[in-house]
């Protein structure tokens, strides 16, 4: 049982089937709940937890971990268009380490400080190591971008470069060199991911359909695809049009970095869906922005598989591996 149909299956709202109460204007299945406020906005949460062995390695620097922490959240945030406020902090710890503390907070509030989020709360308890955030958000009603909104036609677009965070997590587990060229930048990915939140703003009327890559490219768009059907979608994504370029040219063999950039996971890039005639206008913001935005593929109305890579000589092939699922048996963080 994946994470998703855990959630589908023990944790469905049992009064879904009723009318959804006035504050309530999406629930369980995107990025962020949306709640109804009175003045024109409404209210993005969010919530993720960073477990020792799991998604960190024990005697991660912690002023890292502060940083990632809030950033993974602001990404949830990003994904729905929306503009952080603030956020709580449960925090699990096997120690009160004062050392460790400073340093945690000293990343935490650094990265709060860049994106305008305040701490208002949250709980402290001892235990293994785990690292609970719960972040706000605002965005103009009727105006967040959420996963179900993909249509026939559009184009796929993914920010940045997806593939980074994978590799930096080879080259620290010691699968890479870490005399690589790019071995640097990977790390700081995979350390300090910078949620895209002018992105996300920007793409409120453009995009049909976004979320953030935490999970891998190929396993968030599925999910994309699943929470946008009616119709059944299948992706088409063009491995010509894929950003490998950058990673092969830091050292990473070409089947490592395609591996990592469509399956890796913990980029948290934004995926999203558009018109073609956004084309032009994508861009321009991209310009504008100074971040890359690469279209690497389109939605067609359903064939037999959900996802299909366009290989290079034309062949057409099925992904092996889609994403990271936190349930699938695996080997955890030494």
């Amino acid at each position: 049982m994946n994470e998703f149909a855990l959630i589908e299956r023990f944790f469905a709202d049992p009064a879904a089937h009723e009318p959804p109460p006035s504050w309530l204007r999406l629930g369980i299945g995107d990025d962020a709940a949306l709640l109804a406020e009175e003045n024109g906005w409404e209210t993005a949460i969010t919530c993720d937890t960073l477990v020792e062995g799991r998604h960190f390695l024990a005697g991660a620097d912690p002023e890292e971990l502060g940083w990632k922490a809030l950033a993974v959240n602001l990404s949830d945030l990003a994904a729905m268009g929306a503009v952080p406020t603030g956020f709580l902090l449960a925090l699990t710890l096997p120690e009160a380490d004062e050392a460790w503390l400073t340093a945690f907070a000293r990343g935490l509030f650094a990265c709060a400080r860049r994106h305008g989020a305040r701490l208002i709360g949250g709980d402290t308890t001892r235990g293994p190591r785990a690292l609970t955030i719960t972040a706000l958000g605002r965005v103009p009603a009727g105006e967040a971008v959420l996963r179900s909104g993909a249509r026939a036609g559009d184009d796929v677009w993914v920010s940045g470069q997806p593939g980074r965070a994978a590799l930096g997590l080879a080259v620290r587990l010691g699968a890479l060199p870490s005399t690589l060229p790019g071995a640097r930048e990977w790390i700081a990915a995979l350390d300090r991911p910078e949620p895209r939140l002018a992105l996300g703003c920007r793409l409120r009327r453009l995009a049909h359909a976004m979320l953030d890559v935490s999970d891998g490219l190929l396993g968030d768009l599925r999910h994309l695809l699943e929470r946008s059907a009616p119709p059944l979608l299948t992706a088409e994504i063009e491995v010509t049009r894929l950003p490998l370029a950058p990673l092969v040219a830091g050292g990473a063999p070409l089947e490592r970095v395609r591996a990592a950039l469509l399956s890796g996971g913990d980029d948290y890039e934004l995926l999203f869906t558009a018109a073609p005639e956004s084309r032009q206008r994508l861009a321009q913001l991209a310009g504008e922005l100074g971040l890359p935005l690469s279209r690497v593929g389109r939605l067609v109305p359903a064939t037999t598989h959900p996802i299909v890579l366009i290989e290079p000589d034309g062949r057409r092939t099925l992904p092996e591996v889609l994403g990271y699922d936190h349930f699938r048996a695996c080997k955890e963080y030494p």
